[in-house]
């Protein structure tokens, strides 16, 4: 049996306890050794790394490489779970492939941050981005390195690879869904931020609302918040006019600020309003009435920005297509109360 230093073993000390080169040691540890060393060496090199204790220095193999199997995903600030479930598709499918990933949130969520590497292009392999954090990307540099795009514009990207959720879709579900049991006004709390899948949920339910006869959107703009929620749509519903029926948040945290002020005036959900959100976050159910809501597959989003980054490292074309998502209805959603 071969005895156990107190110091770290060398690849030295496995190559002297198995009587072979250390070239025969890199071989075998770096499975490159068939047809060059024999199978009874390689088990013999298996056998002696396994009784020491020795793992070879992934860091200095990569170096030798130029790669440092290291990738960097750029968000917002973590404001909801929704990010964290990216940041956990994303490390599962690095670790698969000897990966490991690095979380760095813009710190006021959309805008410049400080580069977290001294030279992010020597520190890091790829960069997957959400397009919310694009200003944060350019400021690290991350533009100029493999690049993947997370929701953000097919034809205006800076990535080599843009991956999306079906957004549009979403929105239109939830169009479907209010039209269908009779809203005609309804109020879009919309999120305050400068971003593309922002743009999208505000033309696509424009578009499909306006396809129907009699409809009225009117647009309150609000930072994604509780409080800053219940601002706007205290504001938008104590404005003159009538009032509408329903209002559609562009995400979960906008619908809960909704709920309270709707309570502060007095109204109920659904019964003198209906209320539907986005992402379909814990808060979501925590509500009550619980949320009608689209459900946004987070985890499988960030495995699909690593598979795509992955291809672009390796010269492959990305898997393409939108991943789907899906309107869940629950008790925020009822036909218009006699009063409207």
């Amino acid at each position: 049996m071969v005895s156990r230093s107190s110091t770290r073993p060398t690849s030295r000390d496995v190559a002297r306890a198995a009587g072979v080169s250390q070239a025969a040691v890199s071989l075998v540890l770096g499975d490159k050794w068939r047809g060059r060393v024999s199978e009874t060496t390689a088990g013999r090199v298996r056998e002696a790394a396994r009784e020491l204790g020795y793992r070879p220095n992934l860091a200095a193999r990569n170096l030798r490489l130029g790669r440092t199997r290291t990738v960097l995903l750029v968000v917002p600030a973590l404001t909801t779970e929704f990010f964290a479930g990216v940041y956990t598709g994303a490390a599962r499918v690095a670790a698969e492939h000897g990966f490991g990933v690095v979380l760095y949130p813009s710190p006021e969520g959309v805008g410049p941050a400080r580069d977290p590497f001294a030279s992010a292009q020597a520190a890091l392999d790829g960069v997957i981005a959400s397009s919310m954090a694009a200003d944060a990307l350019t400021a690290i540099r991350g533009d100029q390195l493999p690049l993947v795009m997370l929701d953000s514009d097919p034809a205006g990207s800076l990535g080599a690879a843009t991956v999306n959720l079906d957004i549009a879709d979403g929105v239109r579900q939830v169009a479907a869904h209010l039209l269908g049991l009779g809203h005609r006004r309804v109020l879009h709390l919309a999120a305050d931020v400068p971003s593309w899948t922002f743009e999208v949920r505000a033309r696509e339910l424009a578009a499909h609302l306006a396809a129907a006869p009699g409809t009225e959107v009117r647009t309150a703009r609000a930072p994604i918040s509780i409080e800053g929620a219940l601002a706007a749509t205290e504001a938008a519903l104590t404005a003159p006019g009538p009032r509408p029926t329903a209002v559609v948040c562009d995400d979960d945290k906008l619908a809960a600020g909704a709920y309270k002020a709707l309570r502060r005036l007095g109204l109920r959900v659904p019964d003198d309003m209906s209320v539907t959100g986005l992402d379909d976050l814990a808060l979501a159910t925590a509500i009550d009435p619980e949320l009608t809501t689209v459900r946004l597959d987070a985890e499988l989003f960030g495995e699909r920005g690593m598979r795509a980054l992955l291809a672009v490292l390796e010269g492959r074309e990305p898997e393409g297509g939108d991943i789907p998502v899906g309107l869940v209805v629950r008790g925020s959603t009822a036909p218009p109360g006699a009063s409207a």
